[in-house]
């Protein structure tokens, strides 16, 4: 009988979440890497091989691949003939190694979990309660996976209850499209079949921690239905044309797991869970002999490449820009932002309306008169660094506030991550603004364009007050412009039709 103690448990999970945010596992690195040299889009291409730089650039510098660090989750498998010592629960023990790791002084990772969610939203600072699913099993060991998931790919889990003649195929093509891009294709898709709405959804989530393996699968074939199956949705998603970032591609899914379950005569429950660009998971076993062993990876496992804008990219100067400049741009333009942008995201946003409704206006020093919005919420520096990691979050949210930010604030132009909704576009045509995105995925990179950064409004909102920072040569692309046109909705339609060809 193998004695677990509590300390070994925790140290181990508090390890584990700290390996994943910055080791990317070797099969998602192999399979990016494969799916970018095969690339025949030239925007997709671009996304791809800063989502690798940052991977690489993360894995050396033992920080952040995502400034999203997650939700933390763990899947802890008990043999019915261990047991623990110390006193603690497995949710106790969960959430300590998730403290431990998220407030660790030498890579310190964003605390994104809200307390009172249909209230009043209040952040726990330590990214705790993890979300926990246990099973017993048997034998004497305890069997660990911890996972990190965003909300831009968690944000566009999708469940349905198909008639049992329904096609599963059938209905994931007609589902992803309409997931947009704010889960950072190109990622894995992770499908549960069977059981109960909850079963499906578990099932999802847990076949995401599989190794991605299409690639041998289409060299070897299938061999039984469900592989038949997985070959099936990965070529009529990847014949979408949707591509790296939503930019139109080859690849939108380097991966589908498939985990199913039997279910009721009437039934067909179908999940779907997309994994992004910060895939983030492991898997230990603990077996009384103390703390879990993580092994680094090699560097090797890396591609060795720099990121270098195109020739062509166009230097802007955000401190002295005009409205001429900003109606020049075209859709797929690259620019590289030099000077002060401003930050916000949901609750700054939230707390702008109500200021401005309620006639008080914005605080002393929060002026957006002929500035750009980054829609972001940074992981706090360390060492001589301006800032964390700070890549884009999903523009989406943020578009029913863009109206009053646009009419009222003398907003000019926002930066995010993936396509704008009808609202969003329509208020940009109608002020002659511009939306520009920069790589989900890619978010250590971005920060080293960041050279100074502080605190302008709303600090007690954490990481989703109101920054200021000073950029230099930040890479982004035009994907709304002035009139209206949208990249995400024209390079997805050019690379469909051509994929069919």
């Amino acid at each position: 009988m193998a004695t677990i103690k509590s300390e070994d448990f925790i140290e181990s999970v508090a390890d584990a979440f700290q390996y994943i945010s910055y080791y990317h596992p070797k099969d998602f690195v192999q399979a990016m890497t494969a799916a970018y040299e095969k690339e025949e889009s030239p925007a997709a291409k671009d996304a791809m091989k800063q989502i690798l730089v940052n991977s690489r650039m993360s894995a050396m510098g033992h920080r952040p691949v995502c400034q999203d660090t997650g939700i933390a989750m763990a899947i802890v498998e008990i043999g019915m003939d261990a047991r623990f010592e110390g006193g603690m629960d497995i949710q106790e023990m969960v959430d300590e190694g998730v403290r431990r790791a998220y407030l660790n002084p030498d890579n310190p990772l964003r605390a994104s979990v809200l307390m009172d969610p249909a209230g009043k939203r209040i952040n726990s600072k330590d990214n705790t309660p993890a979300v926990v699913h246990t099973k017993m099993v048997k034998g004497d060991k305890v069997d660990v996976t911890v996972a990190a998931k965003g909300g831009g790919s968690e944000n566009k889990s999708k469940f349905v209850m198909l008639n049992p003649s329904d096609s599963i195929v059938d209905w994931v093509v007609e589902t992803v499209p309409k997931m947009g891009a704010g889960w950072c294709p190109p990622g894995i898709l992770g499908i549960g079949v069977g059981g109960t709405a909850e079963k499906a959804m578990l099932l999802a989530k847990e076949s995401l921690m599989d190794p991605i393996d299409m690639q041998e699968l289409l060299k070897r074939g299938p061999s039984n239905r469900v592989e038949e199956l997985r070959i099936k949705i990965y070529e009529a998603v990847n014949k979408l044309g949707i591509g790296a970032q939503g930019l139109g591609g080859v690849t939108t899914v380097m991966d589908v797991k498939i985990n199913d379950w039997p279910t009721h005569a009437a039934s067909k429950p179908v999940a779907m869970i997309p994994n992004c660009a910060a895939t983030r998971h492991i898997h230990f076993t603990l077996d009384g002999t103390g703390p879990a062993k993580l092994t680094p990876p090699s560097i090797e496992d890396w591609p060795n490449m720099d990121y270098e804008a195109s020739e062509d990219a166009k230097r802007v100067d955000v401190n002295n820009i005009t409205q001429g400049e900003v109606e020049s741009w075209n859709p797929g333009d690259v620019l590289l932002l030099n000077g002060k942008i401003l930050t916000g995201r949901d609750a700054a946003h939230k707390r702008i309306k109500d200021l401005l409704d309620s006639g008080e206006g914005l605080p002393e020093g929060l002026d957006f008169n002929n500035r750009f919005i980054y829609y972001v919420g940074p992981v706090d520096a360390v060492g001589d660094e301006a800032v964390g990691p700070a890549g884009p979050t999903t523009a989406t949210r943020m578009d029913k506030f863009t109206e009053m930010m646009l009419a009222e604030t003398g907003l000019l132009g926002m930066i995010g991550k993936a396509e704008r909704g009808e609202a969003g576009i329509n208020a940009i045509k109608k002020h002659k603004s511009t939306y520009l995105m920069a790589v989900g995925g890619a978010a250590y990179l971005v920060s080293k364009a960041i050279k100074n950064s502080k605190v302008v409004a709303f600090p007690e909102l954490g990481m989703e007050a109101v920054y200021e920072f000073d950029v230099v040569d930040m890479p982004v692309t035009v994907a709304v412009d002035s009139q209206g046109e949208s990249v995400h909705k024209t390079g997805p339609a050019i690379w469909k039709v051509k994929l069919d060809k």
